[in-house]
């Protein structure tokens, strides 16, 4: 009986921290991707993302390495780092699935007058130009420019902006969720003894 506990707990604690590995890789991945097609053409969007696709990927592997060797110093670290990214990341989540629409529109006006990159990117996908209004004496990427039939960008990004911190929230809470299983399940493998080892040892 001891024996299936500790084996079972082992292989979900592996599974689990495998799915990190996969969605860290996806999103290094898509960062790359999105670069490399010029969908994105900011650093910092692209350095973000592919930071927190490589942390998932290292806290993964070392909780995957705890789990397969039963490491008791990396089980409890692979806990700790793992209980902060679930206070930070349910947080996020919960923020943005209770942003209004007011909060949205100031949300979105600081991060388009930050970034040059971000607002050419905006214009030539969305084909709009500007934030609040259209002004001609200004360069803009959007096919629609020449012909001065643009509209303000703020309309467009309005109407994606809800649908994208709604389905952010949703994905982030589902894995802020995970992350709670995988501290109860580490917490619980770690306490449990090796049916291998030698039975006076807690290994």
């Amino acid at each position: 009986m001891g024996a299936a506990g500790f084996t079972c707990s082992k292989i979900c604690l592996c599974a689990l921290n495998i799915l990190y590995v996969m969605v860290s890789l996806l999103l290094v991945g898509i960062a790359v991707w999105g670069m490399w097609f010029g969908l994105v053409s900011s650093f910092q969007v692209v350095g973000g993302v592919v930071g927190v696709g490589v942390f998932l990927f290292l806290v993964a592997v070392a909780g995957l390495i705890g789990a397969m060797k039963h490491h008791q110093v990396l089980l409890f670290f692979y806990m700790i780092v793992l209980f902060m990214v679930f206070i930070v990341q349910f947080s996020v989540s919960s923020a943005c699935l209770a942003v209004n629409r007011e909060q949205q529109e100031e949300l979105l006006e600081v991060g388009w007058n930050n970034s040059q990159s971000t607002q050419r990117d905006v214009e030539k996908s969305l084909n709009c130009c500007g934030f609040r209004e259209v002004d001609n004496n200004h360069t803009c990427e959007a096919v629609c420019f020449p012909n001065h039939a643009c509209v303000p960008c703020a309309e467009k990004i309005q109407e994606h902006a809800g649908e994208a911190l709604r389905f952010a929230g949703g994905i982030g809470l589902f894995f802020s969720f995970t992350e709670v299983v995988g501290v109860w399940l580490a917490y619980h493998y770690r306490n449990q003894k090796d049916p291998r080892a030698n039975p006076s040892a807690f290994l």
